[in-house]
C-alpha cells in the first residue's frame, strides 16, 4: 500500500466501510482488472481524490459565478452546489473506472480467443499434462491479455504450489471475459471426467471462429452504414450548406454573419462530428482498435 493509498485510507476508512454496500461488485471489478487492491481501500481513494479535487475547484467555479450572478448569496450557493455535484460526479467515475477496465480486457479476449484455443488445441494435442500445456501456452503464445491470464495461471501453480485444477478454478473466478471463462470452466470438466481436452478445445475454437466471422461481417455492414452517414449527411450537407448560404449571402449583400455561420461549421462542427463518428468506430470495432 502507497503512501496516498495509506493516506486515504486513515481519513476515509470509516466511510469506505458505509459505503461498500452500495458497489457490491467492485470487489469482483478490481480482480478481474488486476488492480491489487481492496475495495475499501479503492473508495477510499476515490473519497479523498474527490475531495481534493473539491478544494481545488470550488474557488474556481466561485470565481466564475462571481462574475455570472450579481448577488452574493445566490452566486454562493450555486458554486457550493455546483462544485460538490462535480466532486461527486469525480467520485461515480473513479468507482466505475475498474468497469471499464474489465470491460477493455474482456473485448481484447474475445478478439483473439478463436486463435488462442485453437494453439491450445495444437499443444494438447502432443498429449502432455494439463499443466505443461498451459505453461508452454504462457510461455510461447502472442495473445496478449489471454497470455497475461495463462501466466497468472501458471504462477499459482509455481509459487503458490496449487494443482491445475484448483488454479483453473482461481483462473475462472478473475478472468475478465465470459467467454474465456466458458472455455476455462470446459476444460476443467473435461479434465476431470477423462475426456480429451485436445478435442474439446478445437471444437470450441472452430465454434468461436464461426461467431468471430458473424462478428466481423456483422461490423462491415456497421462500418458501411456509417461511412454512407457520414459521406452523404456530414460532408455532403456541410458543402451544400455552405454553397447555398454563399449565393444567398451574394443575392441579399448580407456576408459577415454567413462567413462566421460557415467558418463555425468548416472549423468546428465538421472537426466534432468527425471525432464522434471515429469513437462510434472504435466502440463498434470487435477489436477496440
Amino acid at each position: 500500500m502507497d503512501f496516498y493509498t495509506k493516506f486515504s485510507f486513515r481519513f476515509f476508512g470509516g466511510l469506505s466501510d458505509d459505503l461498500a454496500v452500495f458497489f457490491p461488485d467492485l470487489a469482483d471489478d478490481l480482480k478481474k482488472a488486476g488492480l491489487s487492491i481492496s475495495n475499501k481501500e479503492y473508495i477510499s481513494l476515490g473519497a479523498m481524490s474527490s475531495f481534493l479535487f473539491l478544494l481545488m475547484e470550488l474557488p474556481i467555479v466561485s470565481f466564475i459565478f462571481g462574475f455570472v450572478f450579481k448577488g452574493v448569496l445566490i452566486s454562493l450557493i450555486t458554486s457550493i452546489t455546483t462544485s460538490v455535484l462535480l466532486a461527486l460526479l469525480v467520485f461515480y467515475l473513479f468507482t466505475q473506472y475498474p468497469k471499464t477496465v474489465v470491460h477493455d480486457k474482456e473485448k481484447r479476449i474475445d478478439s483473439v480467443l478463436p486463435f488462442a484455443s485453437l494453439f491450445l488445441s495444437t499443444i494438447a494435442g502432443t498429449k502432455l499434462p494439463l499443466d505443461q500445456i498451459f505453461k508452454v501456452f504462457g510461455r510461447y503464445s502472442k495473445y496478449g491479455e489471454i497470455t497475461n491470464q495463462m501466466q497468472l495461471l501458471n504462477k499459482d501453480i509455481d509459487l503458490f504450489g496449487m494443482d491445475i485444477h484448483t488454479a483453473l478454478e482461481r483462473a475462472v473466478n478473475r478472468s475478465p471475459s465470459k467467454k474465456l471463462k466458458e472455455m476455462l470452466w470446459g476444460i476443467l470438466s473435461t479434465s476431470t471426467s477423462g475426456g480429451d481436452v485436445s478435442t474439446y478445445l478445437r471444437e470450441k475454437g472452430l465454434g468461436q471462429m464461426e461467431d468471430y466471422k458473424r462478428t466481423l461481417n456483422d461490423f462491415s455492414k456497421k462500418l458501411t452504414l456509417f461511412i454512407e452517414i457520414y459521406l452523404t449527411a456530414i460532408v455532403v450537407g456541410a458543402i451544400f450548406f455552405i454553397i447555398m448560404t454563399s449565393i444567398f449571402s451574394g443575392i441579399s449583400g448580407v456576408g459577415g454573419n454567413i462567413i462566421l455561420l460557415q467558418s463555425l461549421i468548416l472549423f468546428l462542427f465538421l472537426p466534432v462530428i468527425s471525432i464522434v463518428f471515429m469513437i462510434l468506430i472504435k466502440v463498434s470495432s470487435p477489436t477496440g482498435d
